[in-house]
């Protein structure tokens, strides 16, 4: 993956490039000129777009990314709830999934990780962000899936030996008995005042 720093210099090689072929469109009569301005107007752009997406794309699967939108601020606030019945809290505070990537390791099927509904409802996210009128309340689109939990805790000594677990092991990789129905608090954003919070502020 190329660096910031790489990825800024091609930027500005192309910038320049372009902006020599715009000064001096004689060049375009040789064909070395022709060359570089096939280069400059074409492959270059090509490439940075490409590489600023594929950055952005891997961007989007940040914590913070997810977290820079003003109505997500609150479900942020939950990671840092300090007790145990907090599940998304319990996970990122001992690390059984990646603080930098904790809300697309459990929300995985996501916007532009998903499939082409989901990507039409980023679209939407993006337009009620900026234009549109954000709801009070948000919440998923569809059920939560156990595939977002088993791909983790699936085939997990601690998790398959659980006395409460085995019986339904089945039954939760077929999705037919939601985790969500003993593990019931989540994000519960709306029913923090006043509890204790692990942090004052994400890291």
């Amino acid at each position: 993956m190329l660096s910031t720093a790489g990825f800024v210099a091609l930027v500005l090689v192309t910038i320049a490039l372009i902006g020599l072929l715009v000064l001096r469109p004689s060049m375009f009569a040789a064909r070395g000129g022709r060359i570089l301005g096939f280069l400059s107007l074409f492959l270059l752009p090509l490439l940075v777009t490409g590489l600023g997406t594929s950055a952005q794309i891997e961007h989007s699967k940040t914590t913070t990314f997810c977290l820079s939108c003003h109505v997500m601020a609150p479900y942020g606030r939950s990671l840092l709830v300090d007790h145990p019945s907090y599940v998304p809290a319990r996970h990122y505070q001992n690390n059984r999934v990646p603080r930098e990537a904790a809300c697309f390791t459990c929300h995985t099927n996501y916007t532009m990780f998903g499939d082409y509904k989901a990507k039409l409802r980023g679209l939407r996210h993006v337009y009620v962000n900026y234009i549109g009128t954000i709801p009070k309340r948000i919440k998923l689109y569809e059920p939560y899936n156990n595939r977002e939990c088993l791909h983790c805790h699936g085939g997990a000594r601690n998790f398959e030996a659980n006395d409460v677990h085995q019986p339904i092991l089945a039954e939760l990789a077929k999705n037919s008995t939601s985790c969500l129905e003993c593990h019931d608090k989540i994000h519960n954003v709306h029913d923090m005042a006043g509890v204790k919070m692990w942090k004052e502020t994400m890291p």
